[in-house]
């Protein structure tokens, strides 16, 4: 089942998002996102790991149709506070979806992969239930951001001791793994910590900054390949008794040929 949020990670989670600078880079983060995955508006959107509902505001602004689902229910409590009725909440493991095959247009996975229990099967339900495309939103396991978390963890017990780290090369790896292969593209946000916005734009929508691997923030887009399994199907067929009538007719005229008073010279 992964890490669960209790109360307190709750907490502090919706706290977080309540600084200006943690908010620009929540929505540099939903830009990528949406920049990767193009969505039309009105199309279906699941976020799996939703947590507080911040993502889904952000995602009902841009006229998408979301839905949340997250295991805790303290997060699923706050996230409905904050979307009310615009978005459906459902509690649940990333590992065991309550949806049917192909529900949505689109999912993704805003720094939530990092604490399922078992990640491959957490994608694979992503994959199952999502027609067009996946996201993946991670903290990059080589970003100098990560490597102070993991440190930091060391010396005292924060949320990211629960969370396991992924790079982008693990991730495609991960993808090829399960698809096959399929079409990949990835790109990395610095998250700078400057506080303009303005500023954060402009670095962050730069080519070199897009495709730079250790950015702290990475996105994975996933095009999903329609695949049909195929099988042998038996065929019932009768043949017919051909061989088995043409010996009968000819044993008939032999025996018509012995009661004749006609003999052939």
């Amino acid at each position: 089942m992964g890490h669960i949020f209790d109360f307190n990670d709750t907490i502090s989670c919706d706290k977080w998002f309540e600084e200006h600078h943690n908010s620009l880079i929540a929505r540099a983060e939903n830009r990528l996102l949406f920049e990767m995955l193009k969505p039309a508006r009105g199309s279906r959107l699941l976020d799996i790991g939703c947590g507080t509902g911040h993502g889904l505001l952000q995602f009902i602004e841009m006229g998408l149709c979301p839905t949340g689902i997250d295991p805790s229910p303290y997060m699923l409590d706050v996230a409905y506070k904050n979307v009310k009725e615009r978005a459906d909440l459902h509690r649940g493991v990333a590992e065991s979806l309550p949806f049917d095959d192909n529900s949505f247009d689109y999912s993704c996975f805003m720094t939530s992969l990092e604490f399922v229990e078992n990640p491959e099967n957490a994608l694979k339900e992503a994959f199952r239930v999502t027609k067009d495309k996946v996201f993946l939103g991670v903290l990059n396991r080589y970003a100098l951001k990560a490597i102070q978390r993991r440190i930091k963890g060391i010396f005292t017990k924060t949320i990211y001791n629960h969370a396991r780290f992924f790079s982008i090369w693990e991730l495609k790896n991960m993808i090829r793994i399960i698809l096959g292969d399929v079409p990949v593209s990835w790109s990395t946000v610095c998250l700078c910590s400057c506080d303009s916005d303005k500023i954060i734009s402009k670095i962050e929508h730069s080519i070199f900054m897009h495709k730079y691997p250790f950015g702290a923030f990475a996105g994975l887009s996933i095009t999903l390949v329609p695949r049909f399994r195929t099988r042998p199907l038996p065929i019932i067929y009768k043949a017919r008794q051909k061989n088995e009538n043409a010996i009968s007719l000819t044993f008939s005229r032999n025996e018509d040929e012995k009661d004749s008073p006609f003999i052939d010279l």
